[in-house]
């Protein structure tokens, strides 16, 4: 009965059944290791005890599940913990909006307040970036095949060169920059610029701090809005709960959305400066912004996880133990694999015979381990295990990985 749109159930064709933690088990009872985590929405694992306590307790006591945008007491909990324990020890001043379930709807309501901020209609984004598969979205997204989907033009949206991606031939933004200052370049000055920390669906292309840092003084010298796409890389994935504090710069608007609910349930938001607060009420609304239930685990997970600063310390130091392992396949397999990156618990395995990644996510199903590719021709292997793994987890499934490696490449 499903459509041939589905994806990830031809990677992985078993019929899952539960899941707990880092590990899945499907209905004739094997067991996988999990470093996919839902593409990065169960950054604290499969139904994680204290998230899943929380979340029974409010519905035993009938609390609020649906919501809109009406005030609730679990609303109320999830926003008082966000600006107590993430906003204010970081002095970021944001102004929290629900614009509906998914990061798609984060970024649509992005570029629309960018657009009506700034009265200007471009948007410039990066080679190889994803934002979602909605028409604004995929305005600003790279991948063609995707692109190729809407089946309209998709308008008022300019590439430019992500980080590397000219193998530092150039100075950084020269192109950009020259586009701007050329009154013939036929570049209208963008309302805005969004960009990702690291880009996951494109390859784990990782933007270094100072080109960040160049980016954000860019977008300020000419007057343009700085979005990051924090949806994938948000929550922790890279160490700090944001992926931009590395590079300490402060977007004037954040989408976030995935783990942000830390229990798989949709929920994102669009962060952005006060100042920028236009918005008449009910002018950018949906039905499925007041997800209670999400609200509750999103509060929990803040309390549990995000309140002593552990949590950072941790996901870097068991990225220390991914790339470990990646270095030692890596030079056990000079010819095949061509480089390996990433910050944190996000990182990718690059091929140099790029049909070989799919064999070795292939492989590694077989072998018990869930792992997916990304990059414009599925031509990295790309790592996202929950950051509560535990190191004993980590180095089974990197053995995991080391063999199908072997067996594939």
């Amino acid at each position: 009965m499903e459509s041939e749109v589905r994806s990830y159930c031809r990677s992985w064709p078993t019929v899952f059944d539960r899941a707990q933690g880092s590990r899945m088990t499907d209905e004739d009872g094997h067991t996988y290791l999990d470093f996919f985590a839902g593409a990065g929405s169960l950054n604290y694992g499969h139904n994680n005890p204290v998230l899943k306590r929380a979340l029974i307790d409010y519905i035993e006591r009938d609390g609020v599940t649906h919501g809109l945008d009406m005030s609730t007491t679990a609303k109320r909990a999830f926003l008082e913990s966000f600006q107590n324990i993430i906003l204010r020890p970081r002095d970021l001043p944001y102004k929290v909006m629900f614009p509906g379930p998914t990061g798609a709807n984060s970024v649509e309501a992005a570029l629309k307040l960018a657009r009506k901020v700034k009265g200007r209609e471009s948007i410039v984004s990066f080679t190889n970036a994803f934002h979602g598969m909605s028409l604004g979205a995929l305005a600003v997204t790279g991948n063609s095949m995707k692109r190729a989907g809407a089946g309209i033009p998709l308008v008022h949206g300019t590439p430019m060169p992500f980080d590397n991606y000219l193998d530092g031939t150039y100075p950084d933004f020269l192109w950009f920059e020259r586009l701007l200052e050329d009154q013939g370049s036929g570049l209208n000055t963008p309302a805005a610029v969004i960009v990702e920390t690291v880009q996951g669906e494109g390859g784990i292309n990782v933007a270094r701090p100072e080109w960040l840092r160049a980016l954000a003084d860019l977008c300020e010298r000419w007057d343009m809005l700085l979005i990051v796409d924090d949806i994938q890389m948000g929550c922790g994935r890279t160490g700090a709960f944001f992926s931009f504090e590395e590079a300490g710069i402060v977007p004037d608007i954040v989408t976030v959305s995935k783990s942000i609910s830390g229990y798989g349930l949709p929920l994102a938001l669009t962060l952005f400066k006060p100042e920028l607060d236009i918005w008449e009420p009910g002018e950018h609304n949906g039905t499925f912004r007041g997800n209670n239930p999400a609200f509750v685990t999103a509060a929990a997970t803040l309390d549990t996880y995000w309140a002593d600063g552990q949590m950072e310390k941790q996901t870097l130091a068991r990225g220390e133990i991914v790339e470990a392992h990646l270095k030692a396949i890596a030079e056990e397999h000079p010819e095949a694999i061509a480089e390996y990156r990433g910050r944190g618990l996000v990182w990718g395995m690059e091929l140099n015979d790029k049909p070989v990644a799919d064999k070795i996510a292939k492989r590694a199903f077989e072998l018990g381990l869930l792992i997916e590719t990304s990059g414009p021709e599925s031509e990295v292997v790309k790592l996202l295990p929950a950051l509560t793994t535990t190191p004993e987890e980590l180095d089974e499934g990197l053995r995991i990985l080391a063999r199908a490696v072997r067996d594939c490449a």
